[in-house]
């Protein structure tokens, strides 16, 4: 069973041994070797690449989508120049491979479409987001531009937490009708800082909330920490004032798999105790607090409540048209659906729709993804997630057992003072981060599709870069180990 599972998740697959060997590979990477080692220019490749993503993630939240298209553009375009005149091998990992199947998959669907133009247009964003993740991954492979890299992610995004809480503390009017008005939240004010909408700042504030977590833990220095303290505490307080039922339910999401991950990590210093009930305890008490607030906070339960009565609310109600229809547009086009991008969805879905039930998408991730890329498309995406996640999961392991030095007879062993830490590396945290806004994302995305959104869809590549930045094969982990026992 152990093997299936490798086989997989493509664990143990020889990538680099396919990198050495491969002709196509080798022709496009490094033909212009000789040329990067004469211009000055190219000598600062990675700090270069390290400003264009920040200056992306930097303005993302405050101008408008045609900016971040431009810079996103500019990275990618960056990425080819990089990889053509690389003067060492380019990092190749099984998330790169099935991001490119899923790309192979979305070309042909688009070939294959209704609508070909409309989905060629959607086609060209998705390829734009796919090779912003290719520089990602290649510039996040140093600990240094990680680090700095999520430092202005979470730096902008309490500016945008911060001037949230201010709209609630000012009742700012909202912009759409949020509410039901037949309901009791019909007044209630909910922020949407500079995205213009508490669903979108809702599912930008997740991935805030777990590296903001995270960093408390790899920031050293109680000015840091505090910083990370402060970053943490605004933005659950502003992802609690957007009153967005979708990324509260990300929020547990990415809650639960936060401290359970946590608790792996911590694990090899518990007595064999609180290795054995505080991951039980801990999930319980989250549970406990998070009924209790409910029952306690009239708004709160009012609005947690309208997720339970079906249509009674306006909301679910126009969510469950909207699936329908979409579900037929999936049954009539099941295997390459009708091709990617909200343009494509545009031009096919009113053929489908409930009368007065106008949809810009399938207000579903997965969903959307079926009804673009069809069933192939969808278990080719549940494949990367999956692959995506247990190479996180394996890289924690690796970190993991470094930090604290286990070898196989201490993993045994319970005495919890034979685990001495080795505090030179505490990047894993990110990898912890990483995956818990995966869960949380995708958890939010179940209900809607702001997922789609650039200044959410870039966040979710960020994730996936974080953990593809740590790749490394079984050969290069087994010599790490080695080091690390000869220290």
């Amino acid at each position: 069973m152990n093997s299936v599972w490798q086989q997989l998740t493509l664990a143990n697959l020889p990538l680099s041994q396919w990198q050495s060997r491969s002709y196509l590979f080798n022709l496009a990477i490094g033909s212009l070797r000789s040329w990067r080692q004469s211009s000055w220019l190219m000598q600062w490749a990675e700090p270069l690449g390290f400003v264009l993503l920040a200056l992306t993630f930097g303005f993302a939240p405050f101008v408008n989508n045609a900016l971040v298209g431009v810079l996103m553009a500019a990275s990618a375009a960056f990425w080819v120049l990089l990889t053509v005149s690389d003067d060492r091998e380019i990092p190749f990992t099984p998330i790169h491979l099935l991001v490119l199947l899923y790309w192979g998959i979305a070309t042909v669907a688009t070939a294959m479409s209704p609508v070909k133009v409309a989905a060629a247009s959607g086609w060209s964003k998705l390829t734009l987001y796919l090779l912003f993740f290719a520089l990602m991954a290649r510039i996040l492979r140093s600990p240094r531009w990680r680090s700095w890299l999520i430092a202005v992610f979470l730096n902008v995004s309490l500016i945008v937490s911060f001037y949230g809480v201010r709209q609630w503390i000012d009742k700012v009017p909202p912009l759409a009708t949020w509410n039901d008005p037949t309901s009791t939240q019909a007044n209630v004010t909910r922020v949407y800082s500079f995205l213009g909408n508490p669903n979108l700042l809702g599912s930008y504030l997740l991935p805030a909330i777990a590296l903001s977590a995270a960093a408390l833990f790899v920031w050293k220095g109680w000015g840091t920490k505090i910083l990370a303290l402060t970053m943490l505490v605004v933005n659950c307080a502003c992802l609690r004032y957007t009153d967005s039922r979708g990324a509260w339910i990300g929020f547990v999401a990415l809650l639960v798999v936060f401290l359970v991950l946590l608790w792996y990590w911590y694990s090899p210093l518990m007595p064999r105790f609180w290795r054995t009930w505080a991951l039980p305890l801990g999930l319980g008490g989250l549970a406990g607090a998070l009924i209790l607030g409910v029952a306690l906070v009239e708004p709160l339960r009012d609005r947690v409540s309208s997720m339970f009565i079906g249509r009674g609310d306006s909301s679910n109600n126009f969510r469950i048209n909207v699936w329908t229809a979409v579900i037929d547009m999936i049954r009539d086009r099941p295997i390459l659906g009708i091709g990617p991008g909200n343009t494509a969805f545009n031009k096919v879905y009113p053929l489908y729709m409930r009368p007065k039930f106008t949809a810009l998408s399938a207000y579903s991730v997965l969903l959307e993804i079926a009804v673009e890329t069809g069933f192939i498309g969808l278990m080719c995406f549940l494949w990367l997630m999956t692959v995506t996640v247990n190479q996180g999961l394996l890289q924690i392991k690796h970190l993991r057992d470094s930090q604290f030095k286990i070898s196989s007879l201490e993993e045994e062993s319970e005495n919890p003072k034979s685990k001495i830490p080795n505090l030179k590396s505490s990047q894993g945290f990110w990898l912890i981060g990483a995956i818990a806004t995966l869960a949380g994302m995708m958890a939010h995305g179940f209900v809607d599709t702001v997922w789609y959104r650039p200044e959410v869809n870039m966040l979710w590549w960020l994730m996936v870069a974080i953990i593809a930045s740590f790749y490394s094969n079984s050969h290069q982990q087994q010599q790490d180990s080695a080091l690390t026992e000869g220290e």
